[in-house]
């Protein structure tokens, strides 16, 4: 039910080696699948987030490194695809992580052979990210279970961790896939998360349409709801965790965090294990991606007609600040869930983490 090809955000054809992905920016209104042909449609599917979500932005970089590569094999060629793909998202790790998976593939190749063995190795890494995420979900279902207090298991999400994130499965709403295959009761509370509205034009959806309950919320009732024992947990995801356990995410994760806390309510952040960035020390090095502030000032939709409109919510000339994301301490971090296991938000659970991934 929740691993087939409907419910994918990437997907490719084997014969002629096109990619297309969703056009997130048209949900939840309109479904368009975009076909990416030229590394120029690469980046700007990222760039202008027609492709968001960190595992979703590194699978993309990856095949649009290898379409790259198709244009010009050249170490030149490798060089600059490899710099425009990551200069679209300055704060999701895996943009760094699946572009450097792919060139320690190919750069000591024979550039005749670079485009292939790249081709390849993204084909790779999306059936990898299918996979961990799957067992993501696998490795948070108990979590959710010891969480749930009534008839009803009520998890609280953000922004969007599900699979328009990922290729399939997702991150955070992998555990509420499971559960639901499980047989549990579920109901998720969807904040809207402004100013994208990730949550109610994508969460929303694909719950929806995956046929799990759920309300949208406004961001700023969360607090609330948890304060009235209506949230069992809440599981967010991740674009970038340091190697301390701090984690960044879509802005407003921080309050969430904080809500938590002060309720004794479970805060869960789900990730793989390439969302780690062993090289930042803390999160207050991780660089904040500031936005248009446009994404503030103005918001789309569609009328009672049923035609797509873009309408401004504040006067001319009025000014505002969009940082995209924020850093929730490692202390307001109950545990991180991936595809490894669990482990603690702090360097000890994390060099755990590292030694297991790489013997150490």
């Amino acid at each position: 039910m929740f691993s087939s090809d409907d419910l994918s955000s990437l997907r490719w054809d084997a014969t002629s080696g096109a990619v297309e992905v969703i056009d997130q920016t048209l949900l939840p209104h309109t479904l368009r699948w975009v076909h990416l042909e030229s590394l120029e449609d690469y980046c700007h599917a990222i760039s202008a987030m027609q492709v968001r979500g960190a595992p979703l932005i590194g699978i993309t970089a990856a095949f649009g490194l290898a379409h790259g590569l198709r244009d010009d094999s050249s170490d030149q060629g490798l060089a600059v695809a490899y710099d425009k793909l990551l200069a679209t998202r300055p704060t999701a790790v895996n943009l760094r992580w699946a572009l450097e998976q792919v060139r320690d593939e190919v750069g000591e190749l024979m550039p005749f052979a670079r485009a292939e063995a790249a081709w390849q190795r993204a084909v790779e890494l999306r059936a990898e990210d299918i996979a961990s995420c799957a067992r993501i979900g696998e490795v948070g279902l108990p979590l959710l279970r010891e969480a749930q207090r009534g008839d009803t298991l009520n998890v609280m999400t953000h922004c969007n961790a599900g699979w328009l994130a990922t290729i399939q499965w997702g991150t955070a709403l992998a555990p509420v896939y499971k559960a639901v295959e499980a047989g549990l009761n579920v109901h998720v509370w969807v904040s809207e998360t402004r100013p994208r509205n990730q949550g109610v034009n994508l969460s929303a959806w694909e719950l929806q349409r995956a046929g799990v309950p759920c309300t949208v919320v406004a961001d700023n009732s969360c607090g609330q709801l948890m304060r009235e024992g209506l949230v069992d947990c809440v599981v967010v995801g991740s674009d970038r965790t340091a190697a301390n356990g701090d984690v960044c995410n879509k802005i407003g994760t921080y309050l969430k965090a904080l809500a938590a806390t002060d309720n004794n309510i479970p805060f869960y952040v789900a990730l793989p294990a390439s969302t780690v960035d062993w090289r930042c020390d803390a999160g207050e090095h991780i660089p904040i991606e500031a936005r248009d502030s446009g994404e503030v000032l103005a918001m789309a939709g569609v009328d009672g007609a049923g035609e797509s409109r873009q309408i401004n919510l504040a006067a001319a000339g009025t000014r505002a600040a969009n940082p995209a994301f924020d850093v929730t301490p490692a202390r307001l971090v109950s545990a991180l869930i991936t595809e490894h296991g669990c482990c603690t938000a702090d360097p000890a659970g994390l060099q755990a983490l590292r030694a297991q991934l790489y013997d150490l």
